[in-house]
């Protein structure tokens, strides 16, 4: 049994900094969990002159990587750095190191997560990565541990608390898309490019490790199908709510025996639905398996501290393997061949919000489009827009095939009624009609 424990970490900004305060102030708890002191032994570093609000010894620090990933004391290496490239090669150095890994990093581990483990397992290496989705709920060790024994079916997830905030503060204050985004920069809850946030980039890599793990099927990041929020109105929001809805950015990802399908996009989902009530910054994680049924994951899905207690717990995880002698032993290679679902095998209910010319028998072609197509009608609003000779018809559909309503969303615009096609949100949650 070694007398101590060391940590080479790569990146000391929001996360890293939080690491070094988990290990420092929580240390007898660490040992009383590993059996032995944990310290930090090197830190990589950009800038020397940066202003950290951790204590940290100048001698740890340093800049050239190297002597983090292979200073012959250093047992475990953690990467709070980001990016993507640099990171992933420092990653793979640290494995050929034979040195145990510990990422928060879900860009590179949506990207490259299936050929770091092949070669973390090849050098009898741990690769752990539990704070690259949802900060710091403990998602991904509840699917590999919790519910391994259980065949998972839907993963539905609100895993960005950046637009999570915006639909909130939409729906709750009847602020506009802009106002609210402006709001969450503000705070720090949104970057000063949102881009990847609210056009649903990030959701869609963390679906991705999700879906990957839940189904142990090997997901690629192109496998998912995204759509921001970006275009969402206050608009939508209140006619939603009229029909007993609330929105939310939901990562969806499903599988039966016809394949799986994997998707980011803005839904709606009935006010009763447990992600209704996820509110501002919070993620939350609803799984349905055979054997469990319903469950779901709350918590704080970013920030230093509770991200932070994730990396530490992986470190924890790394530390107790070591003492038992299993590192190494933890991937598991994907079950199944992985097999995506075709248009006609993904069945949907959809939100419409149609603007039309009031006319009589207008619905009735509608309708009957609808109806060529296999599409029912569940719910119907029909509001008169002011000043104009025209109606704004607000839909909820039946379950259908997602081939069906293609079609139907390339002929609306051929209707003469039909003047606009204003808004298309899936509607999830809801009974299986």
């Amino acid at each position: 049994m070694k007398e101590k424990i060391s940590i080479g970490l790569l990146g000391l900004g929001t996360v890293g900094s939080g690491v070094v305060k988990l290990i420092q102030n929580h240390q007898e708890r660490l040992v009383h969990q590993v059996g032995c002191p944990v310290n930090i032994k090197k830190v990589l570093i950009r800038d020397t002159d940066k202003k950290r609000d951790v204590e940290i010894d100048d001698t740890v620090l340093t800049q050239d990587a190297n002597d983090v990933i292979h200073d012959a004391d250093v047992d475990v290496i953690v990467e709070v750095m980001g990016g993507v490239e640099e990171a992933r090669t420092y990653i793979i150095d640290a494995l050929k190191a034979r040195k145990h890994v510990v990422t928060a990093n879900k860009d590179l581990i949506a990207l490259y997560g299936s050929e770091l483990e092949e070669i973390a397992s090849r050098n009898g290496c741990d690769l752990l990565y539990e704070a690259s989705v949802a900060g710091g709920i403990p998602v991904l060790g509840g699917l590999a541990d919790g519910l391994g024994s259980d065949h998972i079916t839907t993963v539905m997830g609100i895993v960005n608390g950046t637009t999570n905030y915006i639909l909130t503060k939409m729906d709750q204050e009847g602020l506009s898309y802009d106002t609210a985004l402006r709001n969450a920069q503000e705070l720090g809850f949104a970057e000063a490019d949102p881009t990847a946030d609210v056009e649903g980039l990030d959701a869609a890599r963390k679906m991705t490790i999700l879906a990957r793990l839940a189904f142990s099927m090997d997901i690629d990041l192109e496998d998912v199908v995204v759509k921001g929020i970006s275009k969402v109105t206050k608009t939508d929001l209140q006619y939603g709510k009229m029909l007993g809805y609330t929105m939310k950015l939901i990562g969806f990802a499903d599988r039966d025996e016809d394949g799986a399908e994997i998707s980011v996009q803005p839904a709606f989902l009935p006010e009763s639905h447990p992600l209704a009530s996820v509110q501002n910054e919070f993620n939350a994680v609803y799984v349905y398996g055979q054997a469990v049924g319903e469950t779901m994951f709350y918590g704080p899905g970013a920030g230093s501290m509770p991200t932070a207690t994730a990396v530490v717990s992986d470190v924890v995880k790394v530390l107790k393997n070591m003492r038992l002698g299993v590192n190494g032993r933890n991937a598991i290679l994907p079950q199944f061949e992985k097999k995506l679902k075709q248009s006609d095998e993904k069945y949907a209910k959809y939100y419409i919000g149609l603007h039309v010319k009031e006319k009589v028998g207008a619905l009735a072609e509608i309708t009957q489009l609808f109806a060529a197509n296999n599409v029912s009608f569940e719910k119907i609003l029909q509001l008169p827009l002011k000043g104009e000779e025209l109606a704004e018809i607000i839909i909820v559909t039946h379950r259908a095939a997602q081939g069906d309503f293609d079609v139907i969303f390339q002929q609306l615009n051929d209707l003469d009624v039909v003047t606009e096609l204003k808004s298309c949100y899936r509607v999830e949650g809801a009974s299986q009609s």
